[in-house]
């Protein structure tokens, strides 16, 4: 779910050449001995600068560019073609790979909507290489500005260069699952307490809403775990002397991991008891209807045979039992009332009545 944001313009950017920079950029700086310098010229001279020293690194942060606005960046900076359509269309699952020199990595940060409990889901493209940073961001989470002041006010990441910059991303991105996931926690609970309240409340609309948020945090944070594990096992060369700080973020993606797992068995434990409770209910229902059912018989039963002795000794007829005797009226309803009496009986025994 991206949403596109209109272009950052930059009162920095100048200069002439081939490759000026797009207003797209939201940000960029060479950054050497641990100090950022500001780029005031195209991006040939920011690279060429970079690459001059040795001991710089370039770092460009992008906004969900276009493909003619990253074909400036590309330009300059050889990217694998493959790697630039995956960042310029997004929709991709977190991921690792390598284009000769360069690694590619895909990250799904997450936005918590908490005026509806949503989660709303992003991504960052990373080209990273020995010299340089480029960042393509898509949709509202997690914007890079925050990990960029953190970087810029600790030497020993700036030191690590382009390895300290994917570490600080993938720290901020985890610390946002972490806090993500205390919030679907309370969330929750607020659900189970309604589904317990005893108020007969329908909630499964709310419990399949917030499983398929759930869902959604699984298919952003599972598929990054084997890309720190890849990391971890030092098979990324760019990465393997920030192996141990890889291996903290690791620590906390499992526990999260162990979260979200223990978050959807949840809602499908609550789902299931909310039906039973549903079920019992209309179960209890349908039981107390049967048994109104059963005693408006009974009674019609019991008005029956009065009306049906009634109804026969009405027939006028000439010539009928009884018909002229003196104690034939009397009689009559002394057996009304034994039969409504023994019939009475027979219902309460058998307990409908």
């Amino acid at each position: 779910m991206f949403e596109r944001l209109p272009h950052r313009p930059q009162e920095d950017e100048g200069g002439g050449g081939c490759a000026r920079m797009p207003d797209v950029i939201v940000d960029k700086a060479i950054y050497c001995d641990s100090v950022r310098e500001t780029i005031n010229g195209d991006i040939s001279d920011a690279v060429t600068a970079a690459r001059a020293r040795g001991d710089c690194f370039l770092w460009i942060g992008l906004h969900e560019p276009t493909q003619e606005e990253f074909d400036l960046i590309t330009s300059e900076v050889k990217l694998h073609p493959l790697a630039v359509e995956d960042a310029i269309h997004a929709h991709q699952r977190p991921k690792l790979e390598r284009y000769d020199d360069t690694l590619f990595v895909v990250l799904k940060p997450l936005l918590y909507v908490e005026e509806s409990s949503d989660i709303e889901v992003g991504e960052i493209n990373l080209f990273l290489g020995h010299d340089f940073v480029i960042s393509v961001r898509h949709g509202q989470a997690n914007p890079l500005s925050g990990v960029r002041r953190r970087i810029e006010s600790d030497p020993d990441l700036l030191a690590a260069g382009p390895a300290g910059v994917l570490y600080a991303i993938c720290d901020e991105v985890v610390d946002a699952y972490s806090r993500i996931s205390h919030e679907v926690s309370g969330d929750l609970i607020a659900l189970e307490h309604r589904v317990f309240s005893g108020e007969h409340a329908d909630v499964t609309a709310d419990i399949y809403s917030l499983k398929r948020e759930v869902l959604e945090f699984r298919t952003a944070q599972d598929p990054l775990i084997p890309v720190l594990e890849e990391i971890v096992k030092g098979r990324v060369e760019l990465c393997t002397a920030n192996r141990e700080q890889f291996r903290d973020v690791l620590d906390h993606l499992l526990r999260v991991d162990a979260q979200v797992d223990e978050h959807n068995e949840l809602l499908t434990s609550a789902l299931s008891a909310h039906l039973a409770l549903v079920g019992r209910e209309q179960n209890t229902v349908a039981m107390q209807q049967n048994a109104d059912m059963r005693k408006i018989s009974s009674w019609a039963a019991l008005i029956a045979v009065p009306t049906m002795i009634a109804g026969i000794y009405g027939m006028n007829f000439d010539y009928m039992p009884e018909l002229n005797w003196l104690l034939g009226y009397p009689l009559s309803l002394a057996v009304m009332v034994v039969a409504v009496l023994f019939v009475h009986r027979l219902l309460r025994k058998s307990g409908w009545l």
